[in-house]
């Protein structure tokens, strides 16, 4: 299992992930369009900003998220991490690898300084709550989102 950096050749994979929590998709079927080149080359050249994956070793990707290091007056002016985008492809899940890129992200996290790990996940995932759970992550605040 390799750990790193998510290249634009995983877009595709990235996509199927997010695009279905359910089944696994093919990569080779998602379409790429304009709007997720255009986030991804934000999120790629943001110093802030990381796209983590769990390569299988053969380019297959297995896992994503996104780390955000924020910086903030709050916590006496302590940098805080984001996690966002947990995914774990469908048929791989239970085996690990989810414990393993969370572990690793809060692992970079520590290492640019950051004092926090925070993440959000949707109210409807309850077994993901028991995962993060699991990992040490407590339910410490409720969330709120406007869309515009």
């Amino acid at each position: 299992m390799i750990f790193r950096t998510a290249t634009r050749q995983d877009l595709p994979a990235i996509i199927a992930l997010l695009g279905d929590e359910e089944r696994v998709i093919d990569p080779a079927t998602v379409q790429v369009d304009e709007a997720y080149a255009r986030a991804f080359a934000a999120v790629e050249a943001d110093a802030r900003n990381e796209m983590l994956v769990l390569d299988e070793g053969d380019g297959t990707v297995l896992g994503y998220l996104q780390l955000t290091r924020v910086p903030g007056l709050g916590r006496h002016g302590q940098e805080r991490a984001l996690i966002e985008a947990v995914r774990v492809r469908a048929d791989r899940r239970g085996a690990g690898l989810g414990r393993e890129l969370l572990t690793r992200a809060v692992a970079r996290a520590r290492e640019h300084g950051c004092t926090l790990v925070q993440l959000t996940s949707d109210k409807r995932r309850t077994e993901a709550h028991r995962f993060y759970a699991s990992l040490g992550f407590a339910r410490s605040h409720d969330g709120f989102k406007l869309t515009l």
